[in-house]
């Protein structure tokens, strides 16, 4: 059923302007006992223990001590980042001021593990890195610029990635170097944290890769120096390290053992990760079955995945949702990191997030437990310290892809060999944040509403997203403008589990969702709903369950395109299309008690003007055809699972 919610300012006004004046001398009410309305205070705000905030960050940046940023000319740090990040104006890598449209309320620099800091050293020709042939023959490349640093930059990120790096270069726990810049980065993270209005996290990217295929985690702690100085970032790299995702969750478990703190993993694009990301076998164990203990080790450690980033879109494939009319949003089709192992149609389940969590549902009727019980976060993945997800502000994710005439166009790494085409600058998508529903924004509340996964990744806008299950939602509950006392009184929010529907009641589903205030209308809500079907095989469905105007669904129940007002000569668009805000109760009509599900919505605006209609307008360009000029934006709250009675 379909609700359309609209805003009311006149009739809010018009309460307000007849509310009855009381006089200082009213009548103490203070006795009054809140029985009389039904259990719950007169005032719906009374009593609150619920998260009544949306709070918006980045998950996942880079600055200029990570290899690779800092190997292909990234000169901002932490520090810079940071002040960016909270709304001060910078100087870019490239030498050009830029500005956040609106500051962050949370910020998290992840800077790879591996090595983090040498390629400073590097450059700078530090007496030990100018003491080894390698080390010098780097500093050399790098500052020779142009073809020979670049080349530099790439055989560094292979040397690292197969292990091959030399001692001297490859920075690990133990080596003093690498301590100093480990406290460097917590002391940055300490200095810039402000509980309240700018909250930084201690974090780093833990960054494995098996012959290119990328199955990194960005590791996040909750907790401040006095804890997180008392370890140094796990890495990659045997005997320290390790590439096996089980040995992250030992050092983890470890960690918290030894500090008595709490920290969590988010893995990050598994469509560059060749089928691994979400595969049904474990690679590491030379494709022995998962078992128990796996499966509760990933959901214990890995509550969220990244939905969404510069490097693609990670919701779903047209290939494996061929009836999803919105799945070609944002695809990245490139082999793996290094593009060194061609994709093939059967690698694609393992790695979008909607056939993870179908994944998930199969391996816990297996195993009594579900790896792939994760929430959604979007995060930028930048590598120039500057994290802009605004179309007309972005920065991309490289300082060869700044702002300048020809990064749409700017060709990437090729490999030849197996006739892989490299991707070219406009493939970059300006994506994503992560709104996290929290009680305050501090490094605890923020965190602890991840580990409970009440997130919801976007595409760039700050649009406001509820997302509630429950068996006793009502029609007119999707009106109700404390929506949120009804949502946590009657049901669950997104990141959570309903179990059991009673007799003779089906799942009701509350969903919301407000508009970016600077932002498009949106377009609709839909509801993706996955299960495995009586033939062991996973199924989905897609439900438009709130649109704006007077459009009517089609015979297969699908609602007809929005409209499109997009102008590509400025660029700009009008919101004379879609609607402010969207609400409704939608009752799954293909329900099955006895079968496991998961429920999430997808929020979906008007279209609008892509980054690289920007440029084009900017710099007065004449685009190929094939370059994408405008798109739907979107938001994925975190799921809702279904389990059956036991």
């Amino acid at each position: 059923m379909r609700e359309v919610i609209g805003f009311r300012p006149l009739l809010v006004a018009s309460l307000m302007l007849t509310a009855t004046v009381v006089s200082s001398n009213a009548q103490d009410t203070s006795g009054v006992n809140a029985d009389v309305y039904k259990g719950r205070p007169y005032s719906p705000y009374a009593d609150r223990a619920f998260p009544s905030r949306v709070y918006f960050g980045d998950t996942h940046v880079h600055t200029g001590l990570s290899p690779d940023a800092g190997g292909s000319g990234t000169t901002l740090m932490p520090r810079d980042a940071y002040r960016f990040a909270r709304g001060e104006q910078v100087v870019s890598n490239s030498g050009q001021p830029v500005k956040l449209a609106r500051p962050y309320d949370f910020f998290m620099i992840t800077d790879h593990s591996d090595a983090m800091g040498a390629i400073t050293d590097i450059i700078k020709g530090t007496p030990n890195i100018m003491a080894d042939p390698d080390g010098r023959r780097y500093h050399e490349d790098f500052n020779a610029g142009g073809k020979q640093a670049e080349e530099a930059m790439f055989r560094l990120i292979n040397e690292f990635s197969q292990g091959e790096i030399s001692d001297a270069i490859n920075y690990q726990p133990g080596n003093p170097n690498y301590r100093r810049v480990w406290d460097d980065i917590i002391a940055a993270a300490e200095e810039f944290n402000d509980p309240g209005h700018f909250t930084t996290f201690i974090a780093f990217e833990w960054t494995s890769l098996v012959k290119g295929n990328n199955l990194h985690r960005n590791v996040i702690f909750r907790d401040g120096p006095e804890r997180a100085s008392r370890v140094e970032p796990y890495t990659t790299t045997p005997p320290i390290g390790s590439r096996n995702p089980r040995d992250l969750w030992k050092w983890m478990q470890a960690y918290e053992d030894k500090t008595g703190g709490s920290v969590l993993a988010i893995p990050h694009n598994g469509n560059l990760s060749n089928g691994m990301m979400f595969a049904l076998q474990d690679d590491f164990g030379e494709g022995a079955p998962y078992d128990a203990e796996y499966a509760k080790q990933r959901q214990k450690w890995e509550r969220l995945y990244e939905a969404t980033q510069y490097k693609g879109d990670g919701e779903t494939h047209p290939l494996l949702s061929p009836e999803d009319e919105f799945a070609d949003y944002e695809t990245w089709d490139f082999g793996n990191l290094d593009v060194s192992a061609a994709k093939t149609k059967e690698m694609l389940p393992g790695e979008y997030l909607r056939s993870g969590l179908q994944r998930g549902l199969l391996l816990e009727e297996k195993l009594g437990v579900n790896p792939f019980k994760f929430g959604l976060v979007g995060a930028t993945d930048t590598h120039t310290g500057l994290s802009t997800i605004d179309e007309d502000n972005f920065f991309s994710k490289f300082i060869s892809y700044e702002p300048n005439p020809h990064r749409a166009t700017h060709e990437g790494k090729k490999n030849e060999e197996l006739g892989i085409e490299g991707f070219t600058g406009w493939k970059y998508n300006a994506a994503g944040t992560v709104g996290v529903w929290a009680t305050a924004n501090t490094r605890g509340a923020i965190f602890d509403a991840m580990k409970r996964r009440e997130t919801y990744a976007t595409t760039g806008p700050r649009m406001r997203v509820r997302f509630f299950g429950g068996f006793d939602f009502d029609e007119e509950d999707a009106a109700r403008r404390d929506l949120a006392v009804l949502g946590y009184t009657k049901g669950v929010p997104m990141g959570s589990d309903l179990t059991g529907a009673p007799d003779g009641k089906v799942p009701r589903f509350l969903v919301y969702a407000l508009r970016d205030p600077i932002g498009a209308n949106l377009d609709r809500i839909q509801i993706i709903k996955g299960w495995i079907g009586a033939d062991g095989k996973p199924q989905e469905k897609v439900y438009d369950v709130a649109w704006s105007g007077a459009r009517k669904p089609s015979a297969d129940g699908k609602v007809p395109p929005v409209g499109d007002t997009v102008d590509l000569s400025i660029p700009a668009w009008t919101n004379t299309i879609g609607a402010a805000e969207l609400g409704t109760v939608w009752t799954d009509p293909d329900f099955d008690p006895n079968v496991r599900a998961f429920y999430y919505a997808r929020v979906i605006e008007i279209p609008t003007p892509r980054w690289t209609a920007y440029d084009a307008a900017k710099f007065d360009l004449d685009l190929p055809d094939k370059i994408l000029l405008k798109g739907q934006e979107r938001a994925y709250t975190s799921p809702i699972w279904y389990a059956p009675k036991s």
